[in-house]
């Protein structure tokens, strides 16, 4: 790679986030909110399943605005491997992701598959995901303080007793990877599903008006990976921008790996937080840690966010050639 491209993509790539970031708001927070987005991409994009030659494996912890009670907690489980079928290659894939908000907890379950063609002098890849999603409020729990102008002591709108709802959700992701970047583009809960809540075992009509949407939204990611020349040092810009077609989000982030063991780097969440993070891969386990320091009022109450995400890959032949042969324990 010419020093001239790198000095291009590396221009390029500070352009549109400086573009996007004065140009984006802030997003809801529809799926569960990863600052290392860039080691679980095909949680944002089914695309991104099978995207190299080995049995991925990813998990991750998010707690969020630590000091505030009933802040949003995240976890996720998130596995992909590629599939040769004769000579077309395929992507599998299975995630998990659970949240809980306040008297929210939502649970996403997703199968994936993608479809890889070469194009150009990368790889192309167009991806489907099905998923059951599940949203609980726990309406025991609910307060409503009397004796003031401000609250009623009984809101019709708001249930008290547990409700539960789920829901088919529908998703398709393109992702292109090359050797030196990548980028996606994917339809999130394409169906914009309503889901009713109901009690635990009562299907009347005074429960069962309680709804709540799963919101269509759209992200585009992107990421590069510039080797510098004379060291072991490699710059890995990458962004992400999302939105629910009512409010936008975007994030940037610019991290360096030494020697492809060690990684730091810095991000930037539009209006909600500045990033640090490190990360290591050895013997094909990772380790990712991140902190967000929040740039907003929530300040005030919080003194920001940890995030731990682990994984391990297996390497898979696609030679056609077994190179562990081993005795037939029948004959020896």
């Amino acid at each position: 790679m010419g020093t001239g491209l790198k000095k291009h993509i590396l221009c390029l790539w500070m352009l549109v986030c400086s573009c996007l970031l004065h140009t984006a708001g802030m997003s809801a927070q529809n799926d569960v909110q990863f600052t290392q987005y860039w080691a679980v991409p095909a949680y944002y994009n089914p695309g991104a399943t099978g995207e190299i030659d080995f049995v991925r494996i990813r998990g991750g912890a998010r707690l969020q605005w630590v000091g505030i009670e009933n802040a949003p907690r995240s976890f996720l489980a998130a596995a992909d491997m590629p599939v040769k079928i004769g000579k077309k290659r395929i992507g599998v894939g299975v995630n998990m992701s659970q949240e809980s908000l306040g008297l929210f907890s939502n649970m996403l379950v997703n199968l994936q598959g993608s479809y890889k063609m070469k194009f150009l002098k990368g790889t192309l890849s167009v991806g489907v995901q099905g998923g059951y999603y599940n949203t609980t409020f726990k309406g025991s729990e609910v307060y409503i303080p009397e004796g003031d102008d401000y609250h009623q002591p009984v809101d019709e709108a708001i249930p008290t007793q547990d409700v539960t709802g789920s829901s088919f959700d529908l998703s398709a992701g393109i992702w292109y990877s090359h050797k030196y970047f990548t980028l996606g583009v994917s339809g999130l809960h394409l169906l914009q599903p309503t889901v009713r809540l109901e009690s635990e075992g009562t299907e009347s009509a005074e429960v069962s008006q309680y709804e709540t949407v799963l919101k269509r939204s759209l992200y585009f990611t992107a990421s590069g990976n510039i080797g510098l020349k004379n060291t072991l040092f490699e710059l890995q810009p990458s962004m992400m921008v999302k939105t629910d077609f009512d409010n936008f989000g975007a994030e940037v982030t610019m991290r360096a790996m030494y020697n492809k063991f060690l990684s730091f780097g810095i991000g930037y969440r539009y209006k909600d937080a500045v990033c640090a993070m490190v990360a290591a891969e050895f013997k094909n386990f990772f380790i990712g840690y991140s902190y967000d320091y929040p740039t907003s009022a929530i300040s005030k109450a919080s003194s920001g966010s940890h995030e731990v995400v682990i994984g391990y890959k297996v390497k898979l032949d696609f030679s056609g050639k077994n190179k562990n042969k081993h005795r037939s324990i029948r004959i020896m």
